[in-house]
């Protein structure tokens, strides 16, 4: 099995463009390498604090990739509907109840990507007045990528949208496969 396969969502697969899924592969790799360099940096922190010879650089590495990842992150479980999508609420219901759930769900989110947009940049723009210590780099580097994150978030919420209401929000998902037995609808019917 290719790490693409592992790594791409299948799950609710008809509100998703394929030639989107680059993106998602790219963003969850990215994702894994900020985890592994937030976590790195961490331990060498630590072992240099430990012996007495602190880097003191690391500690700005260290918030960079963490919040870095957290917005990297955020944006991939949007396309995966893993992360702000109330599952519970619109998956209880069916028809034209779910549609307007689902519509007002996504809605929702646009806004929350049009917000990290719109003042994600503005902080980008006075990020450049604040520097971060010891290395005197512009604050504005954090920043950067609120509003990268924002217009990722809004894409996937896009695509979530026209490809829910021209296809339906209400599909029927394949059996996952984790060797879980697959009960068929005779069955269910057969149970007491």
């Amino acid at each position: 099995m290719a790490i693409a396969d592992k790594l791409l969502v299948q799950r609710q697969r008809h509100l998703k463009w394929r030639w989107l899924d680059w993106l998602e592969l790219a963003l969850m790799i990215l994702c894994g390498v900020l985890c592994f360099g937030f976590s790195l940096s961490v331990t060498a922190d630590i072992v240099t604090r430990t012996i007495g010879h602190p880097w003191l650089w690391l500690q700005e590495v260290t918030s960079t990739l963490f919040i870095y990842a957290i917005f990297v992150g955020t944006a991939v479980a949007t396309r995966r509907n893993d992360h702000l999508y109330l599952t519970a609420i619109s998956e209880a219901m069916h028809g034209t109840a779910r549609l307007i759930v689902e519509v007002i769900i996504r809605l929702v989110v646009l806004g929350v990507a049009f917000c990290l947009v719109w003042y994600g940049y503005q902080n980008y723009l006075r990020g450049f007045g604040s520097f971060r210590l010891p290395s005197g780099t512009p604050i504005a580097s954090l920043y950067a990528i609120i509003p990268l994150s924002g217009v990722l978030i809004g894409l996937f919420t896009i695509e979530q949208l026209v490809n829910g209401l021209r296809n339906g929000f209400d599909h029927r998902e394949p059996p996952e496969e984790d060797g879980a037995p697959v009960i068929t609808d005779v069955q269910m019917r057969a149970q007491p």
